[in-house]
């Protein structure tokens, strides 16, 4: 058996509960303005805190200067598990969420920034509870930097070999982590306050305009209406569009701006692979809504635009029903699904990168099927790739299709129609929001079994860490030296 430091993964499972603890407390000013109950709330802080200090200081560890791949593989995954199971304590002091696996499916949901939900009418719940919910939502987003290159560098655990666990950051963009994370954080407000303002000057009010920053930025679903984004202003819905499509852009791209490193962006392959794409599926819808509906050309690309972001940047906002919309164009929403926004962004699914290494990979197949002699190198970025890295690339496409075959099997054999599972696991592992059938991006998931449920929260656990960092821990390889 392998020799794990289960001691220092206490000791940051402990740091996390701690600073669980102190976000609770964020929502009892809102709870204050609205006259709502401040008593959830602090019960939650009290309760995560005490055992996080227990965790924090009573653990005796010496901290490595370095982890290894397994250990930082543990400390993801239980960090984001002890998030997760921490941040249902105001939903169960609260008790305006019935059931507990209601009450972690929302929560699962909202820290994988996956945007599904069980709640019939959203707007039954107090403001304090609203801003909570879309608060995970925005932890989330920013949690697994958080976690990756500021709490473990604080506990003097280095290694940027871990950025490879969720994917946040793929270059070495500074040589201190704890800039990058500063860099990052910053970026990360700024898209955030920027939005907030732009949707209080169309109309918005200050605190639904917050919480649909929080959940946009983070790109979650999560939204203080029962029809989403639909009742809004054409402007609104122009403005939350926009910044879906920026939050799903890589924030090495922003740092490069920031940088005015303009000649890294002329080469960064997948941001305009990214634009392209995004642009072709929007036309294409555009195209479908304009000719097979009654919408005006304006409708249409206005429906077309932020449905088509919105399901590429996992986001799951919506100003339309798209289960309504004809065969081709729906049918369009479930396939995009498996697209994801690019590496480095708090999206989730497939990733834009790994469809275009996949792509000039099959290029390069049939070229040198044409022409056996040919030296054909697969590039991104001016960089040749690697063999290894490759066949990674496939391995996860196929298991990321394996999984998802499985889950809506799963869901089938449950009693879930064959449609809703598909879209169902579809969703969840991609972290979107709505499915397909009677939970599209107008509904909700409240009348799906138990059995649905838990399969829906684990696929949003495994997406978020993208599989392999979860899967890892129960191969028999893992535990052995």
């Amino acid at each position: 058996m392998i020799t794990i430091n289960t001691r220092s993964i206490l000791k940051i499972v402990g740091l996390i509960l701690i600073i669980s603890s102190f976000s609770f407390l964020l929502c009892i000013p809102v709870a204050l303005i609205y006259s709502e109950r401040v008593r959830p709330f602090f019960l939650a802080s009290i309760t995560a805190l005490i055992p996080g200090l227990m965790l924090y200081f009573f653990v005796r560890s010496q901290l490595h200067e370095k982890v290894t791949t397994k250990e930082g593989y543990l400390s993801v995954t239980i960090g984001w598990l002890a998030l997760i199971l921490s941040g249902t304590l105001p939903y169960v002091f609260s008790g305006e969420i019935k059931g507990f696996l209601n009450i972690l499916f929302e929560t699962f949901s909202g820290y994988t920034t996956t945007g599904s939900s069980i709640l019939r009418e959203v707007e039954s719940l107090t403001k304090s509870l609203l801003f909570w919910r879309s608060l995970t939502c925005w932890i989330g987003g920013i949690g697994i930097i958080l976690l990756v290159v500021i709490i473990l560098p604080t506990l003097r655990v280095g290694g940027y070999n871990l950025f490879s666990l969720e994917s946040s950051l793929k270059e070495k963009l500074m040589p201190r982590t704890k800039s990058i994370a500063y860099t990052v954080l910053l970026i990360y407000l700024g898209i955030t306050a920027t939005e907030t303002t732009l949707l209080t000057a169309g109309g918005m009010d200050l605190f639904d305009s917050i919480c649909h920053s929080f959940t946009t930025v983070a790109t979650a679903g999560f939204s203080t209406k029962n029809t989403s984004l639909a009742g809004y202003s054409p402007y609104i819905q122009y403005v939350s569009g926009i910044f879906m499509f920026l939050s799903a852009t890589s924030y090495v791209v922003y740092y490069h701006l920031v940088k005015r490193n303009f000649r890294k962006l002329a080469s960064y392959e997948e941001l305009w692979f990214y634009i392209f794409f995004t642009t072709t599926a929007v036309v294409f819808v555009t195209f479908i809504l304009y000719t097979g509906t009654e919408r005006t050309f304006e409708e249409s690309f206005r429906h077309a635009m932020y449905q088509v972001i919105s399901q590429i940047s996992c986001t799951g906002l919506a100003t339309n029903d798209y289960t309504v919309w004809p065969m081709t164009a729906m049918f369009c929403m479930f396939l995009l699904m498996f697209a994801g926004g690019m590496t480095g962004s708090t999206t989730g699914g497939i990733k834009m990168a790994r469809h275009l290494i996949s792509l000039k990979n099959l290029r390069s197949v049939f070229t040198r099927l044409l022409h056996p002699n040919a030296v054909v190198p697969v590039t991104l970025n001016g960089k040749i790739i690697p063999e290894s890295a490759k066949d990674l690339m496939t391995m996860f496409i196929q298991l990321y299709l394996i999984i998802f075959v499985i889950g809506t099997l799963i869901m089938v054999v449950s009693g879930i129609p064959i449609l809703e599972s598909a879209g169902a696991a579809g969703t969840s592992m991609a972290g979107i929001g709505p499915g397909l059938g009677a939970s599209g991006n107008m509904s909700n998931f409240a009348h799906f079994n138990a059995i649905g449920k838990i399969t829906m929260f684990t696929l949003m656990f495994l997406g978020r860490l993208e599989l392999i960092v979860v899967i890892a821990l129960f191969t028999r390889s893992f535990w052995k030296n």
